[in-house]
């Protein structure tokens, strides 16, 4: 495990070198997703000041639904960068020389490109997160509780899904449309999963476990949500994981490495 950590921090070191290069493109792109968020940001605070509530939730529980949306989104960007660079790895043969390396190959192929920018956002979105918290009425301890170990849960969720991601590129060497599709699909989450009418909100519930990963944690905290719900995203947690394995598992069976 120690060893495999330290593999993953020397890549991540590497990939911000890289990444870092251009310190003046970093810096604008920084910049942008800062704009990005101070847009919704304004448009929330927006919406509630207009009709004075977001399907009952007051102006910070709303923003405490945003603030995870962002928080368990950068959290996964951060650690699962690489993914959005597989597919030059695998049409160029460049992944067979991973496969063969003595660790696993998600040490690569999913924690091995860190991004020191999404770490850098986590820095100001985990304090003004507990800020919001804070701010938001009286939390019970189970409360809290409950919302980190949802926001543990939506984290290995989002690990299910880049997995499948990595299992569709080598079935079908794509991968940069199935990672945005999952992306625009994600962004549901900036606003409580209440606010979409059935059979949307069940789909984004129950199927595409968006208002899992994101709305849940949130409603946790509040105290508003029912005991069976919080098993039934564990439930969807280790379905998605061991079918995402299994689809892994499978794609490096099919898998002819490069040139045939």
């Amino acid at each position: 495990m120690k060893r495999n950590l330290r593999i993953i921090l020397l890549l991540s070191i590497y990939s911000a070198k890289t990444s870092l290069s251009n310190w003046f493109g970093a810096l604008l792109f920084t910049f942008g997703k800062l704009i990005r968020f101070g847009m919704f940001l304004g448009l929330i605070l927006l919406l509630v000041n207009e009709t004075g509530a977001i399907k009952g939730y007051n102006t910070n529980q709303a923003l405490v639904f945003f603030l995870t949306f962002n928080l368990v989104d950068t959290v996964t960007q951060f650690l699962f960068r690489e993914v959005y660079r597989f597919r030059p790895l695998l049409v160029s043969g460049d992944f067979d020389t991973i496969l063969v390396k003595p660790y696993h190959p998600f040490v690569r192929i999913l924690f091995g490109g860190m991004d020191l920018m999404d770490l850098g956002m986590l820095l100001f979105y985990v304090p003004l997160t507990a800020f919001v918290i804070s701010r938001s009425g009286e939390i019970s301890s189970a409360g809290l509780t409950t919302y980190l170990i949802l926001i543990f849960n939506a984290f290995l969720i989002a690990a299910a899904f880049h997995i499948l991601v990595l299992a569709l590129a080598v079935l079908t060497t794509q991968v940069d449309h199935a990672i945005m599709i999952y992306r625009d699909v994600f962004t549901i989450g900036r606003f409580p999963i209440d606010i979409y009418r059935d059979p949307f909100r069940s789909i984004f519930t129950f199927i595409i476990p968006v208002g899992v990963m994101v709305s849940f944690p949130a409603q946790a905290l509040f105290s508003l949500l029912q005991p069976g719900l919080i098993i039934f995203s564990f439930v969807v947690c280790a379905v998605l994981l061991i079918f995402s394995l299994a689809l892994w598992n499978r794609a490096l069976k099919k898998y002819q490495s490069w040139g045939g």
